[in-house]
């Protein structure tokens, strides 16, 4: 208690707290009033900079964050536009493939049906060519047999005979014949 009573006596024996702490008052006053000068340049000049460039830098970083959500978004929506073109394009693919077989077959079934139609041509064109040939060589027969005939009944009879007579005899013997 002792310590006590002797800092209260010397705070009343001399009467001022700040010289009983060793402050010297008008210092203390100076230094507040350096300070708030101080306060007044920072808050009038430096704080309004640095909050414009904090707030500057605040949205760059919004605006960067968005764009890269905006880019993320557009990325997934174009990546589901080329699903669905991979899809169509597929579908397109199998649609044209079919297509082109389907017109091969019908291109092949059109060629076999042209095909036999010429073929049927060229077997009706060659039956009526051995018909002609057939009836040709009929008749060059004939003749030939009609020439021997009339050969053979003038060596029999050993004289010419008419062409009526020759042609009746000759007409008996080809009867015969058939």
């Amino acid at each position: 208690m002792n310590i006590l009573t002797q800092f209260s006596s010397t705070t009343e024996s001399s009467g001022n707290v700040f010289s009983a702490l060793g402050i010297d008052w008008k210092l203390l006053i100076i230094q507040i009033v350096a300070f708030l000068i101080l306060v007044w340049i920072l808050k009038r000049y430096v704080y309004p900079f640095l909050i414009k460039s904090v707030d500057e830098r605040q949205a760059k970083i919004e605006e960067s964050t968005q764009a890269a959500d905006n880019a993320k978004a557009k990325a997934e929506a174009a990546e589901k536009d080329i699903e669905k073109l991979m899809v169509r394009a597929r579908k397109d693919a199998k649609d044209i493939v079919a297509t082109a077989k389907d017109e091969a077959t019908a291109a092949i079934e059109a060629a076999e049906a042209k095909a036999v139609t010429r073929a049927d041509k060229i077997v009706a064109s060659a039956k009526e060519q051995i018909d002609k040939d057939v009836i040709a060589a009929q008749k060059t027969l004939h003749n030939q047999t009609i020439d021997l005939v009339a050969s053979a009944t003038e060596m029999i009879l050993g004289s010419t005979v008419d062409s009526k007579v020759d042609q009746k005899v000759v007409a008996k013997a080809i009867e015969d014949v058939r």
